[in-house]
Parts: structure tokens; sequence; C-alpha cells
């Protein structure tokens, strides 16, 4: 094995051409001078070739592990003056679900490579080095007493890699996704020019790279805002059978201000052809939910934190006081935990830890994330949910579904969202298996379908679209600036191919 990585070593510092593999998939082969070395040993590669998703299988010709930016920068000039092309894919976690964060037969960019975090001085902001894991961020600016302010709910995935969508949670509502929370970044065209931009500094690449789904530039550092890290929380769940209290509540909840409100805002369906996970209420009241959930046929979670540092200050009482005196849960069904505040943003770590030990979290994952304007979520559920969802024999997974500000967002970024003031998150999470994974996608086709037939304006959220007339129509207004920034940023499309845009 050593001779053979040793041969392997040798062709990929001397010969500046591609050979193609028994597999008929191409052989990268640098010249000495660039300094880079691919790794193609099957373990490596097969790695690269799947994604958190495990629908797709998409084979590279190598992968690099870069230990600095410089490195992915000659790499990319390297390939953009080449006649024969290779297409190149940063990669995080692999935490995609279809294959965007792939290239068959190209270069695949391990970024966790590249990882780091500085909290400045001032401890107003930290360079987070792209690779980064969002748990890792949290890790280290908490040990100085802030955090960033938005999250998603799941930390074990890199900062490069959110931001190139969006990075959304139960904080939305109030700071914004992660996108609108980055001060500036370093920046790899497809060019192989290595860029810093700001909203003052090469604007149109900095808006271009914040949800531009990788086609820009590669993310190698970004300046993420910081905040004061709370030491607890407030953790509430409430049940409801009716859905248009439930959706009053959330809407009533986004929109009242800093002081007086909560700071995280979720919610989610137990159906009954469904699991339905009653762990977070007290055992005496476990088996009344489930009772709810057979009778109701629907019961709709909400899910909220309010964050805090000395359990003495009057607001902490003051909004349990709102919470339980205002809203319209079902009266007896709210339950509340009082956590450490990393315990709290890690919390699917938790749930991760149980499914790898069932051997469930390496399975297909044939997820549908969906942003539904408010105006036209009773026609959604009543359409989707209740005639769609409910009527599949069973399902599996986690469906969220909670309201957010639509002014929270930066409409120059590449990032697309429904057009109202305020729109829902709806994330069906189904897991599947090899069996069963088409039913589960065809059921979301159907879905979209409806969507479109109905005339409910829906934008998708990490997408994978294989037909450019859906790409016009998901980017529709911004379509012209995305054409016109990958002609000036990534000319010979060589970025993120996996994507299927160009």
């Amino acid at each position: 094995m050593a001779n053979l990585r040793l041969m392997i070593s040798v062709l990929v510092y001397l010969l500046p051409s591609f050979a193609k593999s028994s597999e008929s998939t191409k052989v990268i082969i640098l010249p000495k001078p660039l300094n880079l070395t691919l790794l193609t040993d099957p373990f490596t590669v097969s790695t690269a070739s799947h994604d958190y998703g495990n629908i797709t299988t998409v084979t590279p010709g190598g992968v690099l592990c870069p230990s600095s930016s410089s490195e992915i920068s000659r790499l990319l000039r390297y390939a953009a003056n080449q006649e024969t092309i290779f297409q190149v894919a940063a990669r995080g976690q692999g935490h995609s679900l279809n294959g965007q964060a792939s290239v068959s037969g190209g270069v695949v960019i391990n970024m966790t490579c590249l990882a780091g975090v500085t909290v400045s001085e001032d401890k107003k902001y930290a360079d987070v080095e792209g690779g980064t894991l969002w748990v890792d961020v949290l890790r280290e600016t908490a040990e100085k007493d802030v955090s960033p302010v938005s999250w998603t709910d799941y930390l074990h995935i890199s900062v490069g890699g959110t931001l190139s969508n969006a990075g959304i949670g139960g904080q939305v509502f109030r700071n914004g996704p992660q996108i609108s929370n980055v001060l500036e970044l370093d920046v790899i065209t497809g060019k192989g020019e290595m860029l810093a931009c700001s909203p003052q500094l090469n604007p149109e690449l900095f808006y271009g790279v914040l949800g531009g789904l990788g086609q820009f530039g590669i993310i190698s550092r970004a300046r993420i805002v910081l905040n004061h890290a709370p030491k607890r929380v407030k953790w509430f769940k409430m049940l409801y059978s009716d859905f248009t209290a439930f959706t009053k509540d959330q809407e009533s909840l986004i929109s009242m201000d800093n002081d007086t409100g909560v700071d995280y805002v979720e919610g989610q369906l137990l159906m009954s052809n469904g699991i339905v996970d009653t762990s977070f209420f007290p055992p005496s009241d476990q088996s009344k939910v489930v009772d709810l959930v057979k009778n109701h046929s629907i019961i709709y979670v909400l899910e909220v934190a309010k964050y805090y540092d000395d359990p003495s200050l009057p607001i902490v009482g003051q909004v349990i006081d709102k919470l339980t005196k205002t809203l319209s849960y079902l009266p007896g069904f709210i339950s509340m935990h009082d956590v450490l505040y990393f315990d709290f943003l890690n919390r699917v770590q938790v749930e991760e830890d149980k499914l790898r030990s069932l051997g469930l979290w390496e399975v297909p994952h044939p997820w549908l994330n969906l942003y539904v304007p408010k105006t036209q979520i009773l026609d959604f559920h009543n359409g989707v949910v209740k005639n769609i969802l409910l009527k599949q024999n069973s399902t599996s997974g986690v469906a969220l579904f909670y309201p957010t500000n639509r002014n929270k967002w930066d409409n120059r970024m590449s990032a697309m969202i429904p057009d109202e003031d305020v729109f829902y998150v709806v994330g069906l999470l189904q897991s599947a298996s090899p069996h069963n994974v088409q039913e589960v996608e065809s059921v979301n086709e159907t879905i979209i379908r409806f969507c479109k037939e109905s005339g409910i304006k829906i934008k998708q959220y990490l997408m994978h679209y294989t037909r450019k007339e859906d790409w016009v129509e998901h980017f529709g207004s911004k379509w012209s600036d995305f054409l016109k920034r990958k002609d000036l940023f990534d000319p010979k499309k060589l970025l993120s191919p996996g994507q299927d845009i160009f």
C-alpha cells in the first residue's frame, strides 16, 4: 500500500495531464511546481463521494486537504488556465442532501482542513476559517463570554457551508439568518483570486457569495458578529390542537421586541402516522401526549426559549408569565427545561448520538425544506399536511413549522425568500431506507406540484433543481445578477458543479 501511495504522489507531482481510470473517472495529475498533493486512496475518495443525504454517489478524481488558502488558489488558477479543465467542489461536513458538494471526476476540497477561530480584542467579532464547525465556534467564543447570535439547529456543520446557503434556525426572526451576521469575507474565486470583501470592499462578491451556493467563490474566512453569551436557557414546549391558534401565537411571539420577547421560536408537527416523541414532557404526561395525537391526528408543538444569566432578574419572570397566561396552548400541556446555553444550542447532538447507536443516522434523508408565505400558510397546511402527509401510511422524521421576519434578511444577497413580511420555514426532515427513498421523494414531488398548481408561492431551501428553467424561476429577478456574477468570478464554471445550475 505504501508503494502504491508513493506511485500516486510521484504521478501527482510530475505529469500535467489527464488519464482515465478503469471506471471512466478522471485521474487528475498536477504539475510538480504547484506543490499540491491530491488524496486518491479508496477511503478518502469514497467519503467524498457521499453526503448526508445518502441518496447520490458522485466520485471525484481526488481530494485536496489544503494547509492554507493559497493552496486552493493555486489549484483554481491552474484549473482556470487549462484547456482541459476539471471542476472543483468545496466540502465541509458533507451535510448536503443531493450531491451539491460533490464533483464527478474533479477535485473535492476538504475545507475542514482549514479550521480556526480568533476572537477580536473587543469581542465584537470572530474571524473564523471556512472549514470550522459551528460547534467549535460556539466553544471558542463562549470561553470569552461571547457568541454568534444566529444558529442552525445542528452545529456540526461548517461555517462556509451554511454561509453559502443561508444558515437558518429559531433565532432568525430576531437576528436574521447567519448570512445577515457577517461583516466581511475572504473568498477564493473561480479564477483563483484571493479577495477580501465586505459591503464596502468588493461588494458584488460579498453579496453574491452569501447564499450563493458556492457558485462565485470558496469562503476561506468569515468575520462573524458576536454578542454576549448568556449562561442558561429557559426552554419551553407547548401543545396545540388548533392550527390557527398555533400560528397566531407563533406570529405574536416573533413580533415582540428584544426586551420583553423570547430569543428562539420554532414549531413541530406531531402526526398520528409518524413517531410521536414525548421525551421532553414528564413521564406522567407522555401517554396523554400520545393520546392527544391519536385523537386529533395532528398536534402542533410550539417551542420557545429565553436566554438569561441571572434567574432573579424580573424579565425572566415576566416572559414566563407572558407565555403561561397569554398563549392559547392546551391547558396543562406545557413543559419547561432549564439548561446550559451550550447544551441548548447543541441539543441535536443528543439525538444524533441516539440515532448513531441504533444505526439510523447514515440512512437516506430525502428532505424537503420550504419557505411558505404567511398569507398562504393555511392553504399549505390544509393541502399538504392534511391531504398529503397525513394520508401516507407512515412518516419518519421531524416536521418543522415556524414563522420568521423578512426584514431580518438582506435582499442584496443571493439567498431567495418569499416576497412577504412574514413567511414560514417548513422542514420535512424525513428519514428513509434504500427501499422506500423513491416513495418519499415522490411525496416531495407531489407537494411541490400541489403548491405550483394551487399558486402557493414557495421558495425551496437546500434545493436541487436539475433544469435551468427551475433555477431561473427560483432566482426570479435576481437571475440576471446571478449570471453576471458567475461570468465575473467563475467564467469557466469550475465551482460547485453539484448544484446543477450551469
